[in-house]
């Protein structure tokens, strides 16, 4: 076997219930898994931290809290590292999806093997320097959509000023003992039922909570797109025929949602000079960084993981995109 995956379950204890008493408590679900390759937990996972005060994942020094809406129902996830063990626990009605989710949320499936770096030494040097870094895949679709879309077209402050504003506000608490602040994010129906002004408040404009709303009344569909797993056949199509979807949402929701290992950001407002930078010592536009990616056809975006955790910076030669805040206009 190329990995071990033991869940010990608990019989939680039944509560009286009644309408204003506290649905009953479950027990925590627990695993022990161990992959058949080295996790750098942080690396593979982080992809879906936005920012210090994301309100739905935390990390901790040998691993991570996070919260998420699972088919089954709000979980909350513990995660670390022990040697080459990963414990895990889980908490509410989604602890045994999240537990059965955990080794592809770790890069379980993630194949490395057909990509040739031998003609770019120093990106085989990055790689050698991180073995331990896989693609995740979370298996959640619309859940991962609704914080892309929010990225759309926008500064990263305000991008995660408007996630943490939403998710704070509407979100759920989560089950267990998850640390203070975390946030479940909305379900389909709590996205819906957001009013407008509470979407200006947020700073997030027409075009984008059109998009969120036009995701919401098709979410068992998109979620759907995940059942196969890692397969990514069709997905960054699919995806984009939702009204408001384009090719950068499409590339980012897959990246993280299926752990899609050719997904490209075109579209990206700083990607495809660092790109140009690092393989070649100068910017380039969207149309240059696909010809540079080109040999790796298959693989673009583990090439663009390696150049990302190279350390090489991206010169700034303009100054900063200007914040924009009506939120109270």
């Amino acid at each position: 076997m190329d990995a071990q995956l033991n869940a010990t379950r608990q019989t939680g204890v039944r509560l009286a219930t009644g309408r204003s008493v506290a649905a009953p408590a479950r027990a925590p679900l627990s695993t022990v898994y161990t992959p058949a390759h080295p996790v750098n937990l942080r690396q593979t996972v982080g992809p879906l931290l936005r920012g210090v005060t994301e309100p739905t994942m935390r990390f901790t020094p040998n691993g991570f809290w996070r919260v998420s809406r699972t088919p089954l129902g709000p979980v909350t996830l513990h995660v670390e590292s022990r040697g080459a063990d990963v414990l895990a626990t889980a908490w509410g009605p989604g602890a045994e999806w999240a537990l059965d989710a955990l080794p592809e949320l770790l890069g379980k499936s993630d194949d490395w093997s057909g990509l040739d770096l031998s003609a770019v030494p120093p990106l085989a040097e990055v790689r050698r320097r991180h073995p331990a870094l896989w693609l995740t895949c979370t298996s959640l679709v619309f859940e991962t959509l609704v914080p892309t879309i929010l990225e759309q077209k926008i500064t990263t402050v305000e991008a995660r000023r408007a996630w943490r504003y939403l998710v704070a506000k509407y979100g759920e608490v989560p089950p267990g003992p998850a640390p203070e602040g975390m946030r479940v994010q909305p379900s389909v129906r709590g996205w819906q039922l957001i009013p407008s002004w509470e979407w200006h408040r947020a700073g997030v404009g027409p075009e984008r909570s059109r998009a969120i709303m036009a995701a919401a009344a098709v979410a068992s569909g998109l979620d759907r797109l995940a059942a196969a797993g890692r397969s990514v056949a069709g997905v960054l199509e699919k995806l984009q025929t939702v009204s408001g979807i384009g090719p950068w949402t499409a590339a980012e929701t897959s990246q993280r949602s299926h752990g899609h290992p050719d997904a490209v950001s075109v579209g990206d407002y700083h990607l495809a000079a660092h790109v140009g930078w690092v393989l070649i010592g100068e910017p380039v536009d969207d149309a240059g960084m696909l010809e540079l990616l080109e040999p790796w056809r298959g693989h673009r975006q583990r090439v663009v993981r390696l150049i990302l955790a190279s350390g090489v910076p991206k010169p700034r030669f303009a100054p900063r995109a200007t914040i924009q805040d009506h939120r109270w206009h």
